[in-house]
């Protein structure tokens, strides 16, 4: 029989071709035939084996029809495509599912839009089936480039163009779905993927046109959610690669100016990833500002202000390590756009550049306040111990003039770029304060933050004192009581006012008898600053009020009414030539102080001498209220009588108001003098190649070298043998430590003292520095005689071991 008529017999073909053959009908529009698909199916589940090749016969068809452009034929192989895939589980389906995915790729090269998205729909399908085993060869590569491109498809039917888009969003959805989880296609989270599916989600998220469209329906809202799963399902180790190309799509894009699409893209990112992961992200986008240090103002800004974002989400959780590195690195960004600022402003001088000159200046000042605005907010939402170590930080980059500043340059800016760094860092210190609620004084105002910040009160500029006394008040008030004492004014009922407070602690005890001198130093010399202002003096009484209802005992209620007398006694003696303004304002401090005192004390003698002053002042000096002073058309008088007592608070009348009750009124006699602060003490003496030490603990001030190469003559000689007088400057001196033990108070002896004490400590440990060798060695020991180094060996023989030490 010849060989041809062999091949014309259907019987004698393969039995799986027989049956992929009768599931096509003669006319494509009839459909799948089911009942000649279920005998595939049965055939398929019997036979596992040929799984391989019925798949490859299906995808020779699907070829064939996809030339010959039968696309109801095409329609009809997917569909028994996506039965058999659905139908078998087995080891036998992997070499299936590599005819099915060649399919699925044939159908996606082809420019048919209607074959791209069936194509795509088989493969969602394919992606949501859990398979026993891993694909050890299997790789998405061209599945990811190709929905990728579909995702950015120019249609130019919109309705086609959207459908293709969707179609590419779930593609690429149900790729992350089939690789995520799978731990050998790790692949998929390398950055030559993660460049095409991040940005193709980003853009469909931007280009938002179809609106109208919802769900599934609509790529913003889809590419949306796919961006949110995918962000996930990201492990630890591939938060960067999932974060780099948001960057540089906004980069590439201009989406930081303005940046309400990078806004929310990073908003989606926080709360999307695991909590434990959010310090990644923070970290790239401060690498990320790092890289744009340059680029334009607004761009800067943009960035800042999406770290603000990202910061606020990540505060209320767990943000790792990157705490002060946040903060360092926005403090660098804000002395770097104060030096832009001023050092564009100094090269900029010709009157053509004025007006770009000033558009630069306002955009850094958008910069600023936004590093500003991120630094405060980041610090408010921290655990109360990170915000002591945050503010700790801060206070640490304020420079401060007289003292070294390790951190920030201020050589090149100058004085004016130095006070703007200044006013903000500590703007960024009030915002951080706010709501500080320290269970002790201690913990909010440790020395070595109090110390610096009292510093900068002092300095000769009233809008810094400002900030610094807003930041004792945000520390101090811990019950809200700020807001009820509305600026500087004469009370008339401070009940009313309905103050919260308790009773104050021992650890809050301790605090002002260590450090409450040194507040009231600082409020003290503050008064009489020549620059004061209205603020100022309000901004002055509120932080009497709140010592004295946050921290005052009896003996601090002494204090501060020796510090009232001082400041009254300081305006009218004018020793500094104050500016009258000043004396008037500084009188009206102490009277609206002793008003609000003797109410919180509820003296009746007190609060009737307090009151009677008031009167007199009301009825002939007006000008030493509160309520006159401020005013614009107030008029001063010449000079202060001190003949006038009825309108001065009397230290006699106090004092024995004060006697009553059993406070100990003692002290009341002694003038309050400022204490003298480490600030005002010279450094000391360091030592160099020397053993023998003298110490003296009496004198402070150290010998000049002059002194020491004194020439010697008669004269001296003479001098240093007679001894007449010397007993008598002994018994004088000896008179004025006993007057000065006798009457001065309790903190100033307590300061003097401990300052000898830390002198004697400091030269004692030098020392025993340099008097302590460490033990002999066998490679020798440095001796130094006359100046020179000789080294000495030991023999290992002549060396004495410990017991233990000797095997």
């Amino acid at each position: 029989m010849p060989a041809g008529v062999c091949g014309c017999c259907g019987p004698l073909r393969p039995r799986y071709k027989r049956l992929v053959d009768n599931i096509f009908p003669e006319d494509p529009k009839d459909g799948l035939v089911k009942s000649d698909m279920e005998k595939l199916t049965f055939y398929a589940v019997s036979a596992p084996e040929k799984l391989d090749r019925i798949g490859a016969y299906l995808a020779e068809r699907l070829s064939r029809d996809v030339v010959r452009h039968r696309y109801g034929y095409v329609v009809i192989a997917m569909e028994a495509l996506d039965q058999l895939l659905m139908a078998c589980h087995s080891q036998s389906i992997k070499p299936f599912v590599e005819s099915f995915l060649h399919m699925v790729a044939k159908l996606l090269e082809s420019r048919e839009p209607d074959l791209q998205v069936l194509g795509t729909n088989s493969f969602v399908k394919f992606a949501n089936i859990e398979e026993d085993t891993p694909s050890y060869h299997r790789r998405y590569d061209f599945f990811v480039s190709q929905f990728s491109a579909m995702c950015h498809s120019t249609h130019e039917d919109p309705e086609t163009r959207s459908r293709i888009r969707v179609a590419g969003i779930k593609g690429l959805q149900g790729v992350v779905r089939k690789t995520v989880n799978d731990e050998l296609q790790a692949i998929i989270w390398e950055p030559q993927h993660m460049d095409k599916l991040i940005p193709s989600m980003l853009f469909n998220m931007q280009d938002n046109d179809d609106s109208e469209r919802t769900g599934e329906e609509n790529p913003a809202s889809l590419a949306e959610s796919c961006f949110r799963e995918l962000l996930g399902r990201a492990a630890y180790g591939n938060m960067n690669n999932a974060v780099r190309p948001v960057l540089v799509h906004l980069d590439n894009h201009r989406l930081w100016d303005p940046n309400d699409f990078a806004v929310s893209c990073f908003r989606i990112i926080m709360y999307s990833i695991q909590a434990q992961h959010s310090h990644h992200v923070i970290q790239q986008v401060l690498s990320h500002l790092d890289t744009h240090s340059k680029n334009t103002p607004r761009m800067r800004a943009g960035i800042v202000q999406v770290l603000l974002e990202t910061v606020a989400i990540a505060a209320k959780g767990s943000i790792g390590p990157t705490v002060l590195e946040v903060f360092n690195t926005l403090l660098k960004h804000l002395r770097m756009s104060v030096d832009f600022e001023l050092g564009d402003g100094s090269r900029r001088n010709s009157a053509s550049s004025l007006s770009s000159t000033r558009t630069k200046e306002s955009e850094e000042r958008i910069v600023q306040n936004a590093i500003i605005q991120t630094i405060g907010f980041f610090g408010g939402n921290l655990p109360d111990y990170q915000r002591a170590e945050v503010m700790m930080f801060i206070m640490g980059k304020v420079p401060v003039y007289g003292t070294p500043c390790h951190t920030l340059d201020t050589v090149k800016i100058g004085h004016q770029g130095t006070k703007r760094i200044q006013m903000m860092l500590l703007s960024s210190l009030i915002m951080v304060t706010s709501g500080f609620k320290c269970k002790t004084i201690c913990a909010g105002l440790p020395a070595a933050f109090l110390e610096p910040l009292c510093s900068i009160s002092l300095m000769e500029d009233s809008e810094l004192r400002q900030l610094v006394l807003e930041i004792l008040h945000n520390i101090i008030d811990r019950h809200d009581n700020r807001a009820k004492l509305r600026g500087i004014r004469i009370i008339p009922n401070v009940a009313a006012l309905k103050f919260k407070r308790e009773k104050i602690s021992k650890q809050d005890v301790v605090f002002m008898k260590k450090h409450g001198q040194q507040l009231y130093r600082h409020i003290y010399l503050g008064c009489k600053e020549e620059d004061n202002v209205q603020k100022n003096f309000e901004l002055l009484f509120t932080a009497l009020a709140l010592i004295t209802t946050e921290l005052a005992n009896e003996e601090v209620v002494i204090d501060l009414i020796r510090l009232s007398i001082a400041l009254q006694e300081m305006a009218l003696v004018n020793e500094e030539s104050i500016p009258m303004f000043i004396r008037c304002g500084i009188m009206a401090l102490v009277a609206a102080y002793l008003n609000f005192l003797s109410q919180m004390i509820a003296i009746p003698l007190f609060c009737q001498h307090v009151s009677k002053v008031i009167e007199m002042r009301n009825l002939d000096a007006p000008y030493l209220l509160p309520e006159h002073v401020f005013r614009e058309k107030c008029v001063f008088p010449d000079s202060l009588e001190r003949d006038d007592i009825a309108l001065y608070f009397q230290t006699a009348d106090l004092a024995e108001a004060l006697a009553l009750p059993g406070y100990n009124v003692e002290r009341l006699g002694i003038p309050y003098i400022p204490q003298v602060t480490d600030e005002d003490r010279l450094p000391r003496r360091s030592i160099v190649d020397t053993i023998s030490l003298q110490v003296d603990i009496i004198s402070i001030n150290l010998p000049d070298q002059s002194q020491l190469a004194e020439e010697i003559t008669f004269e001296t000689l003479k001098k240093a043998i007679d001894t007449t007088g010397l007993e008598e400057q002994e018994r004088e001196r000896r008179r004025q430590v006993m007057e000065k033990f006798q009457k001065a108070p309790f903190e100033e002896i307590a300061a003097h003292c401990e300052s000898k004490a830390n002198m004697l400590h400091d030269r004692l440990a030098q020392i025993f520095e340099l008097t302590i060798r460490p033990p002999p060695s066998p490679s020798g020991t440095v001796t130094v005689t006359s100046g020179h180094a000789q080294y000495q060996s030991v023999p290992v023989y002549e060396m004495k071991f410990p017991d233990l030490c000797v095997y």
